[in-house]
């Protein structure tokens, strides 16, 4: 029986042109397929008058072609003949007149530049990470990120502490990431290296809080070994970006992330593993109601459409060394859990299940924050009505309530908190010099003040040169803070 429908493996035709011999090209490149001839796009046979002609020719043309061999079968259907080509995936590059064709959900498209040169590699099991750095040497590695790996992973059990060495090049030989004549290879400078964009342009982290899809508030760049990059990451999404709803278990102070730190731990990780380095930075986007996280590098052909990345599935990684780095340090599983572990984070928390896509040559993967007031007291585990500070432990609930909704991210925190305190201190304290006090630029320093000023926080006495701030929002019944 004829398929219902046209899909990645299926790909019907009314009647046959040699320039099919691309589709058969693409489909044995990709997983193999069926093509039909003398069927219409919906599934229905129109027939062909020469069925027999075409059943002893089109064989000849795959072969002479492109060098392979697929079954050409005739069926008929209401006296209607028509013809099923069957092809087999191919276990290396296949061309049609030198151009490398491949079938992507119901299209097919043409490989051309660094599409081809991943292609190629993967048609040949090479891993982009496993390639040497011709210029790099041993001087590239950083011995700081070599000791914060062999910390992690003595700690984490998957590393026997007598197995810590101080010689760089040891370690890295015992991951496989240099050759028997020294030479270092792309994943050692990616994970380890003092400057990897010294070799890889592309090799950076970058978040940005945006008020729309235009409008950014402020940005940090990171761009140095890979390794200890999530935890800078997930440092400053806690202090800038993010709040973190405090509340006490007994006598212990409790400040759990709105978005569970764990699923943010597996996302970070899993974009610095898959991401394509000769493509573009990965870019985080924090709006007021989720976060995109975008890495390039389209996901692995098994598991398309995207939706099967929410099934059991095994582990895909396109930077296998990477990859293995990663989880001999603790931070990521070895089996294809990183997205489960993900989505039941994000459950655990009350959040709704993330949404992974195909977008713009890579793969982003969306994390809805909490957007009401009852959804970060439920968050803190408060009950209805309950006060919630902020990291300072002074900003009331009346602030919170005015931000929820508009930019809670940025008045509740260790960043409010900072400005709040510098203010007490000094309230002719200037923008430059809150700059240096939170780590922000002075465009966020400026960003952050007026919204502090629109939400009734703090407001400016006097003018801007010989006047200065005050706070207000610890007014109780109408009565103006000292």
């Amino acid at each position: 029986m004829l398929p219902a429908n046209e899909s990645q493996n299926v790909e019907y035709k009314l009647g046959w042109n040699d320039e099919y011999l691309k589709w058969i090209c693409g489909f044995a490149n990709a997983q193999g397929g069926k093509l039909y001839i003398g069927v219409d796009d919906s599934g229905h046979v129109t027939g062909i008058s020469n069925a027999k002609e075409l059943l002893e020719s089109i064989p000849n043309k795959i072969v002479t072609n492109l060098g392979i061999v697929a079954d050409v079968n005739l069926h008929s259907e209401n006296g209607l003949d028509y013809l099923e080509i069957v092809v087999c995936p191919s276990p290396t590059p296949i061309l049609y007149h030198g151009v490398a064709h491949y079938r992507s959900g119901s299209t097919k498209q043409e490989l051309r530049g660094e599409a081809l040169q991943a292609f190629l590699m993967k048609k040949h099991d090479i891993s982009w990470d496993n390639l040497v750095q011709e210029d790099a040497t041993l001087d590239d590695i950083s011995p700081e990120a070599i000791e914060y790996f062999q910390q992690n992973a003595i700690s984490c059990g998957r590393m026997k502490t007598e197995s810590y060495s101080a010689d760089i090049e040891l370690v890295l030989k015992n991951l496989d990431l240099i050759t028997e004549d020294g030479r270092i290879k792309n994943a050692a400078i990616v994970l380890f290296g003092k400057r990897p964009t010294k070799f890889f342009a592309s090799c950076e982290f970058r978040i940005g809080r945006f008020l729309s899809e235009t409008d950014i508030a402020f940005q940090d760049i990171f761009s140095g070994d890979i390794v200890r990059m999530p935890e800078l990451i997930l440092k400053q999404l806690r202090s800038m970006y993010l709040i973190a709803p405090i509340h006490y278990e007994g006598i212990r102070r409790v400040e759990p992330l709105e978005i569970p730190e764990d699923a943010l731990r597996e996302a970070i990780c899993n974009a610095l593993i898959h991401k394509r380095y000769t493509g573009v930075h990965i870019q985080m986007r924090v709006y007021n109601d989720r976060i995109e996280l975008w890495n390039h590098g389209e996901l692995p052909s098994e598991l398309l459409p995207a939706e099967k990345i929410f099934e059991s599935h095994s582990s895909y990684p396109r930077n296998k060394h990477i990859a293995n780095a990663f989880y001999r340090a603790g931070f990521i599983e070895n089996w294809g859990r990183g997205i489960q572990k993900i989505v039941d984070g994000m459950k655990a928390a009350g959040l709704p299940t993330p949404k992974i896509e195909d977008f713009g040559g890579g793969v982003k993967i969306t994390l809805c924050r909490p957007t009401t007031y009852m959804d970060i007291l439920k968050l803190a585990g408060k009950p209805n009505g309950a006060q919630l500070t902020s990291s300072d432990g002074k900003t009331v609930e009346k602030t919170v309530e005015k931000t929820v909704g508009e930019t809670v991210g940025e008045t509740v925190g260790e960043t409010v908190g900072k400005i709040l305190d510098a203010i007490r201190d000094n309230p002719k304290v200037t923008q430059n010099q809150l700059a240096k006090i939170t780590g922000l630029t002075v465009r966020g320093v400026e960003w952050n003040m007026k919204k502090l000023q629109k939400t009734k926080v703090i407001k400016r006495v006097g003018p801007n040169k010989g006047g200065h701030w005050e706070i207000i929002a610890q007014q109780e019944d109408g009565q103006d803070s000292d």
